[in-house]
């Protein structure tokens, strides 16, 4: 592997509007928010985009990883998959789930651990060699990390990284970082009175049978998304990247958050992206000043691509040679395609 993705990173600077929806809730059920520039924004959580991402890439073909507090049944049934009686197999997923996790309590893990089948396959095998006998956690976690084979399972680890807190050497850097998708506009949160008929109510029966509220929001989100070459190529331990960015790209595009999506369908596309190939730091774009529709034009969207553009050409006259500028595309309703940006990287890799 060489080191020639060192330092050079895919950006995606992305324009995503949703009609009303509650795409990413609080725990009191509301739309998730933030305060920007004094002004109150919808905000959707790096963490529920990636999860989405992830789905999506599932629903694409990738063999992705599970990230659970089920460890000890996940190395329990592969195991058993081996021959281990249930005894053993019980035994093999409680020792398992001990070394990688801080506690266990009837069979479940205090703490999510992302694990793919190679790993727990790996770790059976080395059970099923011992005659399913105890094998030491650090050595367990030797031959978990030794089993990772993210080009074929597992893509998600390499991604979206992994945090082993009894054992730094499992650690996996995350190769793609997610902002907060900010509004790039004021959003105030409405709320939503809806009621709901008996169907086999009585004839003298009259009104709603069920009477409820939620809230709900609708608005044009700025989302930053970086993809760093280096880091996902030494995870790969190879520079054969761009199957996995290729991957990654189509699940990006295609993927949206689930909640609320049987009551409150918001499936809209992109509408409009920047996309560049950088080498240097990462730079996610401020809409510290809100966005706003005037006499002139009254569209958010077009505000907002409009403003997406000036404070990307303002960024690159500020850095200069700094900015490290090697491709860049766009892709809209008017302008550009998923294939187009898929291809122009493709061969801007290549050439690297």
């Amino acid at each position: 592997m060489s080191d020639k993705f060192n330092g050079l990173r895919i950006e995606f600077h992305i324009l995503q509007s949703f009609p009303v929806s509650c795409l990413n809730r609080d725990d009191m059920g509301a739309p998730k928010s933030a305060l920007i520039g004094g002004v109150p924004r919808a905000r959707v959580s790096s963490q529920c985009w990636k999860r989405a991402v992830r789905m999506q890439m599932r629903e694409l073909g990738v063999a992705i990883a599970s990230r659970t507090k089920y460890v000890k049944k996940t190395i329990a049934d592969s195991c058993a998959a081996l021959g281990a009686s249930p005894e053993q197999a019980d035994k093999c997923g409680e020792w398992t789930a001990a070394a990688f996790t801080k506690t266990v309590k009837d069979g479940v893990s205090d703490t999510l651990f992302f694990i793919s089948d190679s790993e727990a396959r790996g770790i059976a095998d080395a059970f099923a060699g011992k005659g399913f006998a105890e094998i030491p956690a650090k050595e367990l976690q030797k031959i978990c990390k030794g089993a990772m084979d993210p080009v074929h399972d597992g893509l998600d680890i390499a991604l979206f990284g992994r945090m082993v807190a009894n054992s730094a050497d499992m650690n996996v850097e995350a190769a793609a970082s997610f902002a907060h998708a900010i509004s790039t506009h004021r959003v105030d949160p409405e709320i939503d009175f809806f009621t709901a008929v008996d169907d086999l109510r009585s004839e003298d029966t009259s009104g709603s049978a069920h009477m409820g509220s939620l809230e709900f929001n609708s608005a044009t989100y700025y989302r930053y998304v970086s993809l760093d070459l280096g880091q996902l190529a030494r995870t790969l331990h190879s520079d054969d990247i761009f199957p996995a960015v290729e991957k990654f790209t189509q699940a990006l595009i295609l993927a949206v958050p689930a909640a609320r999506q049987a009551t409150m369908a918001a499936v809209t596309p992109w509408d409009y992206a920047v996309v560049t190939l950088r080498r240097g730091q990462g730079m996610q774009l401020s809409f510290n000043t809100a966005v706003r529709a005037s006499a002139k034009e009254p569209d958010i969207v077009a505000n907002s691509v409009a403003a997406l553009k000036d404070r990307f050409a303002a960024a690159q006259r500020m850095y200069g040679s700094l900015f490290g500028l090697k491709a860049a595309f766009e892709i809209g309703m008017e302008k550009g395609s998923a294939d187009e940006l898929i291809s122009g990287l493709r061969r801007e890799i290549s050439v690297l």
